[in-house]
């Protein structure tokens, strides 16, 4: 089993830096999508143990938007994009002419559009992790759920099978204009597809 605490400064270098290609690679796309200019922080990357995921986006019981889907290929696992409902306010309003209000229910307009960017931010990130490391990954189509975030988990997991003790975590802010919105990227590796990733790098193993 890897271990939280074998991971080294240069590891952790390594997954910043995909993660700030993709970023870039992300808001490009997004601003295609809109047609207006659409800037990304630099990401903060970091790894944290699989218990902790919940508790990174508000607790389990914080009512999200998730959007997550099976990452297929040389490194399999499962990726989540999970969003606070204000921030998919935000997103929506930008998107879609959306009228949502507290309370009322996503429209499948709505839903699909949600998907999409989650479809664009995964598709950025795994490009980047690919270009990097020579190794094939392939999304699925992604599936969106509303619920506490510690549900989304256990059952997009049951969903998928089974799951390393690990996940990378990428936050993401994007903005257009004053419009901030923020996001959480979860990479959950399957058992030993980090030690698979970082040999391909090149960089010593976990």
């Amino acid at each position: 089993m890897t271990e939280f605490n074998n991971f080294a400064e240069l590891h952790m270098d390594i997954l910043k830096e995909i993660g700030n290609i993709g970023a870039g690679h992300a808001a490009t796309a997004l601003s295609q999508l809109l047609d207006k200019q659409v800037d990304m922080l630099v990401p903060n990357a970091r790894v944290i143990p699989f218990w902790e995921i919940s508790n990174s986006v508000g607790g389990p019981e914080k009512e999200v938007i998730a959007v997550y889907l099976r990452v297929e290929g040389d490194v399999p696992g499962n990726l989540f994009f999970i969003l606070a409902k204000e921030s998919s306010r935000k997103l929506l309003k930008q998107l879609v002419d959306s009228r949502y209000e507290t309370g009322e229910e996503y429209s499948d307009m709505e839903k699909s559009a949600l998907c999409e960017i989650a479809n664009i931010l995964a598709g950025s990130y795994l490009s980047s992790l690919a270009d990097f490391t020579q190794l094939h990954m392939t999304p699925t189509v992604p599936a969106l759920s509303i619920d506490m975030a510690g549900a989304i988990l256990s059952y997009g997991l049951l969903q998928y099978g089974q799951v390393g003790d690990l996940a990378l975590l990428i936050d993401t802010t994007f903005f257009e204009g004053m419009e901030a919105v923020e996001g959480h990227f979860f990479l959950l590796p399957d058992p030993h597809s980090f030690e698979k990733i970082f040999r391909a790098l090149g960089v010593p193993d976990l």
